[in-house]
């Protein structure tokens, strides 16, 4: 039994769905968003409730189910509150900023590196040194945050580079003579 799967996923006021074959679609206050699931689940809306059942006891059902759950709690989520991933910037002359829809970074680079922001994705860098990421789609938030990472990774010696607010960077000591 999938522990996630048995949950139902709860509909906050203000937030409405709607099942049509394997397609569920979220209305919620900062947008609409829809998964489509596979034929190995059965989706209904009951009570301002969302309840997912496998259909049978195959493993692929069991798997979907779980997984299934997890997305349209997600969605629900995404709706509503949103999601948001921080990243900061470490190192000497290292800055952003925001001009237009441009993230213009400084990162070590002979120039400036240039990063436009998705249509579905909100870029804020509230300091030089901070990047906030938003949006409703949990994939897009992450994958934009981790394009923005990729231009300047940590490195362990210095630790100079872009990370994810929290993240730990390991430390490796220096050559020695």
């Amino acid at each position: 039994m999938s522990r996630i799967g048995k949950k139902p996923v709860e509909l906050p006021s203000g937030v409405t769905a709607s099942v049509s074959g394997q397609t569920v679609e979220v209305k919620g206050p900062k947008g609409t968003r829809s998964f489509n699931a596979t034929d190995d689940v059965t989706i209904a809306v009951e009570d301002n409730a969302i309840t997912v059942t496998p259909r049978g006891k195959s493993k692929r059902a069991r798997q979907q189910w779980g997984m299934s759950r997890s997305m349209i709690a997600n969605l629900v989520t995404g709706v509503t509150t949103g999601f948001k991933r921080e990243l900061e910037v470490e190192g000497v002359g290292y800055r952003v900023q925001m001009q237009g829809n441009t993230l213009k970074m400084n990162v070590g680079f002979s120039h400036d590196v240039n990063f436009d922001a998705p249509d579905d994705v909100t870029i804020v860098a509230p300091k030089q040194t901070e990047i906030a990421v938003e949006g409703i789609d949990q994939q897009r938030v992450g994958q934009v945050a981790a394009n923005i990472r990729a231009w300047r990774r940590p490195e362990p010696y210095k630790g100079k580079g872009i990370r994810y607010k929290g993240e730990f960077v390991f430390r490796k000591e220096g050559k020695k003579k």
